[in-house]
């Protein structure tokens, strides 16, 4: 196979050189073709490099240089918030969360009263695959900016033609492109809004132009945000699964056992002692399925998995402290709950039908994957 690379190279150097030269060329040639040249200080050069790895390696260089996160605030665009609120405009059936440009959010801010230094509040929360900087800057919460005071809602939301929405309402309508980046923006944002003093010296901390940490300036003590692992547990007694609902879920909606890890614990023993502390069973092993970042009611890591009981063990003892209802459903009663495309919420006496969380929740998920389990298991199987 021939490398063809666009490399003109002119070597003008004494007879005596030539044979290091042309060991040098070649692995010059060698060197671009496997990205090693690529791998400057700046990482300023991602061309031979993946998509993927070109994108990391700039969100890198953007939460650790604030000089590069400034530039790229230049050509980058920003999402709105308002107290945690993101901003979000009708679009058809489903709502977009609208980005602005640098040179937009300037012209906004001034027009509503408020300094543009407030801008260094924004946070980091992705980039696109042509490296375009994406920041998220709540116009709600006073920030660490001198300047930084509330801007009113109304203002905003009839210049831009949106409304500020409370994020975790609005999931179902929103565009599924947008979700994941709006879920990292409200949590970034929060976990800033809630950490703006050092625990130690009780003095106010500062955040980096990303937004990727705080630092105490009086002892340079650097906090990092974080996110609780939560377990998220689909318990099944081979054809039935148990589903739970708490008081707080709407009316009808049943999901799977979840719970937060206590500290020391590993996932399968936080997964046996939740579903132990809350329904009263012992299960075995468990079968992990997926991970998924859930920014309410704070940031937290949901990791999904599947187990079973304990052969014999299927009397279901709730803790009520936890839960409101716990039951066994069969096959056919959750795949109709699937199917179930709106649940319907009913007068106050209503009975409504028992429905399943929405596709964006890892729940939902686990609970397909059972049902696609046991459509499979019970195929009869054809001899050839």
């Amino acid at each position: 196979m021939r490398l063809c690379l666009p490399l003109r190279i002119r070597l003008c150097l004494p007879d005596e050189y030539q044979l290091f030269s042309s060991s040098l060329t070649k692995g010059l040639i060698m060197s671009l073709f496997c990205g090693v040249t690529c791998r400057s200080k700046s990482f300023g050069c991602y061309r031979l490099l993946s998509t993927y790895v070109a994108r990391a390696r700039y969100l890198f260089e953007l939460k650790e240089d604030d000089d590069a996160c400034k530039k790229a605030q230049q050509t980058g665009a920003f999402y709105l918030f308002h107290n945690l609120a993101p901003l979000l405009q009708r679009s058809e059936s489903h709502y977009v969360a609208p980005r602005l440009s640098l040179r937009e959010l300037e012209k906004l801010l001034m027009k509503c009263g408020q300094d543009t230094q407030r801008i260094e509040d924004s946070v980091l929360i992705g980039c696109s695959e042509q490296q375009e900087a994406w920041f998220a800057l709540d116009l709600g919460l006073n920030g660490s900016s001198a300047m930084s005071t509330s801007l009113q809602k109304s203002s905003v939301e009839t210049e831009l033609k949106g409304s500020f929405m409370e994020l975790r309402k609005a999931l179902s309508q929103i565009s599924m492109k947008d979700m994941p980046l709006l879920f990292t923006a409200q949590a970034l944002l929060s976990w800033h809004d809630s950490h703006q003093f050092c625990s130690r010296s009780g003095q106010p901390t500062k955040k980096n132009m990303a937004g990727s940490k705080r630092v105490c300036p009086s002892n340079n003590i650097i906090y990092y945000p974080q996110m609780a692992p939560v377990v998220i547990t689909l318990v099944s007694d081979g054809p039935r699964c148990l589903l739970v609902r708490q008081s707080s879920f709407p009316k009808g909606m049943y999901s799977a056992l979840a719970g937060f890890c206590d500290i020391g614990e590993n996932v399968e023993e936080a997964v046996r002692r939740e579903v132990a502390e809350e329904v009263g069973l012992e299960v075995g092993g468990l079968q992990y399925s997926a991970s998924q970042h859930w920014p309410f009611p704070n940031c937290s890591l949901m990791m999904a998995c599947h187990t079973t009981v304990k052969p014999g063990q299927t009397e279901i003892r709730l803790n009520l402290k936890e839960l409101e209802a716990a039951a066994w459903f069969s096959r056919d009663e959750v795949a109709a709950a699937l199917r179930r495309k709106h649940h319907h919420l009913g007068r106050q006496n209503e009975t409504v039908p028992f429905w399943v969380p929405p596709k964006f929740a890892i729940a939902h998920q686990l609970i397909k994957e059972w049902v696609e389990k046991q459509t499979c298991a019970s195929l009869p199987v054809q001899s050839r």
